[in-house]
């Protein structure tokens, strides 16, 4: 998502109170945004990388996932998409074969969304 395009607004719900419910920008729905942030659960996503909002995601194995939505790149080399980034979740060896990420059996829909909210992380 462009930042031109991301609109973000925070709303109280999520897993505590400090932890603001990033919502849908102009080109993702609210309902796949929440869908993506359980799926980032059920996905164990957090026992490696530390992303915010998700609960009990505080791994240290793998880069934090603070402000994915600002960064430049995907495993630092594939311009940071949404497309891109739906990929990378379903097979990151298919892009960068050396890749640390395991492939995790994500489906394209639940990469989407899984990309949708990890896109809305400023």
């Amino acid at each position: 998502m462009s930042s031109a395009v991301l609109v973000l607004a925070f709303a109280g719900i999520g897993c505590d109170s400090s932890s603001p419910e990033p919502q849908a920008s102009t080109s993702a729905s609210v309902q796949s945004v929440l869908r993506g942030k359980s799926l980032i659960s059920q996905y164990q996503c957090g026992s490696c990388h530390t992303i915010p909002g998700v609960a009990d995601a505080r791994g240290v194995t793998a880069v934090s996932l603070e402000g994915f939505g600002r960064r430049s790149f995907i495993g630092g080399r594939i311009p940071n998409q949404p497309s891109a980034l739906a990929t990378w979740l379903i097979d990151p060896h298919s892009q960068v074969p050396a890749a640390t990420m395991p492939s995790l059996a994500v489906s394209p829909a639940h990469a989407q969304d899984m990309a949708n909210y990890l896109g809305t992380l400023r």
